[in-house]
């Protein structure tokens, strides 16, 4: 009997190497579509003032201007109800005479963020350059 002739084959190996380089250009290019945008909402927070100062003249009570939304979906700018269609006219009756165009918002805790963002939205729809966000510890005074 005769013997085949053992057949020599190359040994065959998946080169990395060329993998690995396309995964870092992935890597890359992936890097540089993302934007890098910062996420959020900048906001201005009031701060109160601090212990033992006196309070401030009434003329100057009247110059900040607070509009609140609370659960039901009521807004009041300054303790004067004004149905939401028509906050933005009021606003800029308001702000029609003042130099200071800032307005702080404060927002009812169990109401959906979504609402103040509307009541933003008209308020800079309204000419309004500066809008702050009251939180609990600042209404009260801490």
């Amino acid at each position: 009997m005769k013997k085949k002739p053992k057949k020599i084959s190359a040994k065959s190996d998946i080169n990395i190497t060329p993998l690995i380089d396309i995964l870092l250009v992935l890597l890359v290019i992936f890097m540089t579509i993302t934007p890098l945008t910062p996420k959020g909402l900048d906001a201005a927070v009031p701060q109160p003032p601090p212990p033992g100062t006196p309070p401030p003249p009434p003329d100057q009570a009247n110059k900040t201007i607070v509009v609140s939304i609370d659960k039901s979906g009521q807004v009041k700018i300054n303790q004067d109800e004004v149905e939401i269609r028509y906050l933005g006219d009021r606003l800029q009756e308001v702000f029609k005479t003042r130099n200071d165009r800032t307005a702080f918002v404060q927002g009812d805790p169990d109401l959906l963020f979504n609402d103040v963002a509307q009541v933003i939205d008209i308020a800079k729809g309204a000419g309004v350059d500066k809008i702050g966000l009251m939180t609990e510890q600042i209404s009260a005074g801490k």
